[in-house]
Order: structure tokens, then sequence, then C-alpha cells
């Protein structure tokens, strides 16, 4: 007996793999071994609590931050409203009184 899935498209039970992928060669319908998560589900970025962060979520500074460029430095306490979450090392845009439009680390924040 066969582990292998039908065909999504025509149902055959004929498929077979082939490196990453399962080929049908009735319909030559080609599709992924691994299902892949819709990209909300894939990205999950935390706070350095743990906490589940999400877009429009305030934030609080837990640490001193080097603006990179510039003598201004970002004080522990400051409270960060409104963020939006980005891919990339630095995975939250915002803005900040006083400094201006930032990128910072989930892991030096905390939210509020």
């Amino acid at each position: 007996m066969s582990t292998l899935p039908q065909c999504p498209q025509c149902s055959s039970e004929l498929a077979y793999e082939d490196g990453e992928m399962y080929v049908c060669p009735e319909c030559a319908h080609e599709w992924p071994k691994v299902a892949t998560a819709s990209a909300d589900e894939q990205r999950i970025i935390r706070d350095s609590n743990g906490n589940t962060l999400q877009d429009g979520d305030s934030v609080t500074v837990i640490k001193d931050l080097k603006v990179k460029g510039s003598s201004l430095v970002v004080k522990v306490g400051t409270k960060v409203k409104n963020i939006r979450l980005v891919e990339g090392d630095h995975d939250i845009d915002c803005k900040i009184d006083g400094i201006g439009a930032m990128q910072l680390k989930s892991e030096f924040v905390k939210r509020a």
C-alpha cells in the first residue's frame, strides 16, 4: 500500500516522488512534499519577554540604543507607538519622537 498522496488536481493515485516534489504522471501536475504555511504563520516576532508582537502595538525600549550615523541615543524606557513588523534583521519599523523613522530589533523592546 502506497503512502504517497493523491494528485490534488486529478485525484490520481499514481503520484511519485521526484526530489522535493510529488509528480502526477497522468496530468503532469507537480506539488511540493512539504506544505508551505502562509506568510503570516511563518513570521512570528516576539519581544524580549517572549510576547508575540503585531502591527500597531506599542513597545518600550529596554536598553540604551545608539543611533548609527549620529550622536543620538534612544534611552531605556522610551515608548514607541504604532510599530510595523517587517522582514529582516531589524524587524520593527517605527517613528520615535525627537529622532524620527527607525528600525529596531525585537530583542531590545518589550510590549507595553
